[in-house]
């Protein structure tokens, strides 16, 4: 990391909701590693907004503590120091523009760029915004950041983003989604792009198929609440897998502007195959976790889980099978799948390629595994290819093996930290690149699509299918990737 201090203008980083969890676990741990990587401008500040009636010393005191609970390694008392002279602290009600006279007092617009973070839930975007806007704390530098989810459907979502879009365009709207800021799928545009061993063969003519994997161990862990409103497809198909899809299959943009990446996998969304009341049965799979183990220790079923409502539907898994109609991934399915309660916690990305068209290796070998690509984004990120290697000897019969090559991110990078998803996406929304924000053209692609599903299984009617927590999900999801004749990579 450079010695010298970011370039970039400073900005006045405003973090509505400051004493949440989010705020506490992810957003101000990443703003202190900028900071300690001197990629803050050293007139920026963290301005903390809560209802609460807090004095400066005591907002120090809890931003201090959510450090030293939350930066996994020793904090650096210097940069420590430093980060908590940046913090301030205003009580504010979200909803009532008078309170936010107190902004003026530090914020300064013609000084620094006002960069607002909704850690909030959606609901209050728009009054939010609105109370901005009365107070005059808008010009045309002004941002804001927006956590999912943006509505719980397609007219929902609209309805959130008109609001929002009523007081900011649409180059001062980023819409995040932490996925995009992770090293491996950063990587995944090098990989395709920068390389033309996969440049060359990412298209119908090489590969077979595509699995996109995100498993979580845990279960609901007190969102029972959002949750149970939600479900799996609205909290983790709709935008964090969605979003990996696109950029496994997104032409290549004419550039890495911005909007050049974005045309392109709003093209890729566009594509997608509708899957409705017609043939929802042939491609989804929907489960809920039963009571199962998890490490050796007995867990809950969902239906078991403190506060829930023991007649829910909601689905805590799903699996599905993704056609794409253009020319590039014709017949080329995709496999989807997310779920709670896994045997453990793992999110990747398995590209499977075809077989040479004539085996010379049948004797030995009468079915040749493919080779295949493994793009790991958490835990252990990385890159690995699976081929075939001659075992060595002597042996008149040549005899094969699989044998993987690994790139493991913290084996071949191994003096540089790998920074954290919201490290890169608060440092990007504080430079004004969007590159790695969803637009809203993207968000609203993705809800049809997905209401499309959701709006056939409530015409259906029929109760998710149960799996033991612990277990890889229903029995239903291998048979909707076996009766294509494939199998899930485990």
């Amino acid at each position: 990391m450079s010695k010298k201090s970011s370039d970039a203008k400073a900005c006045d980083f405003v973090l509505f909701g400051t004493k949440g969890d989010l705020a506490r676990r992810k957003l101000l741990p990443s703003l202190y590693q900028l900071d300690k990587a001197n990629l803050l401008a050293e007139d920026t500040r963290v301005i903390g907004v809560a209802k609460d009636d807090f004095s400066q010393d005591e907002y120090h005191q809890r931003v201090t503590e959510a450090l030293k609970t939350f930066v996994k390694e020793d904090l650096c008392e210097d940069t420590l120091a430093r980060f908590i002279e940046r913090c301030f602290y205003i009580g504010a009600e979200f909803t009532n523009s008078e309170s936010y006279e107190k902004f003026h007092d530090i914020i300064d617009l013609n000084k620094r760029v006002m960069v607002n973070y909704f850690a909030t839930p959606p609901f209050l975007f728009g009054d939010i915004c609105r109370c901005l806007n009365e107070q005059q704390l808008i010009n045309s530098e002004t941002r804001v950041v927006l956590e999912k989810p943006i509505g719980n459907d397609l007219e929902s979502s609209k309805v959130i983003n008109d609001q929002v879009s009523t007081y900011f365009n649409e180059s001062q709207i980023y819409r995040i989604d932490h996925y995009l800021g992770k090293e491996t799928v950063q990587n995944l545009i090098a990989l395709r792009f920068a390389n033309s061993l996969f440049a060359s063969k990412w298209d119908n003519r090489t590969i077979d198929h595509v699995q996109i994997t995100v498993a979580e161990a845990v279960g609901i862990e007190g969102r029972w609440g959002y949750f149970d409103k939600a479900g799996q497809m609205r909290d983790m198909i709709q935008n964090h897998l969605l979003q990996i899809l696109t950029l496994v299959a997104m032409d290549p943009p004419v550039d890495l502007d911005a909007d050049s990446i974005r045309d392109e996998k709003v093209k890729v969304l566009k594509s997608l195959r509708r899957i409705n009341s017609d043939n929802v049965y042939e491609n989804t799979v929907r489960g809920q976790y039963s009571a199962g183990f998890l490490e050796g220790k007995a867990v809950p079923g969902y239906l078991e889980e403190e506060g829930a409502n023991v007649d829910s539907n909601t689905e805590t898994f799903v699996a599905l099978r993704v056609d794409i109609d253009n020319w590039r991934w014709a017949g080329v399915p995709f496999y989807l799948r997310s779920g709670k309660r896994m045997p453990f916690k793992s999110s990747e990305i398995v590209v499977y390629f075809k077989n040479p068209p004539h085996n010379l290796y049948r004797d030995s070998y009468r079915n040749l595994p493919p080779n295949k690509l493994t793009i790991r984004l958490q835990p252990h990120e990385g890159v690995e290819i699976q081929m075939m290697n001659k075992v060595p000897g002597l042996e008149q019969k040549q005899r094969l093996q699989t044998t993987k090559l690994d790139l493991s991110f913290s084996d071949t990078f191994k003096n540089d930290r790998i920074a954290d998803a919201y490290e890169r996406l608060l440092h990007e929304a504080m430079n004004g690149n969007q590159a790695l924000f969803v637009r809203r053209d993207e968000v609203e692609q993705a809800w049809q699509w997905v209401d499309g599903i959701m709006d056939a299984w409530d015409h259906a009617g029929e109760k998710p299918k149960s799996y033991p927590a612990g277990s890889w999900g229903p029995v239903a999801s291998v048979a909707l990737i076996s009766k294509d004749g494939r199998s899930w990579d485990e």
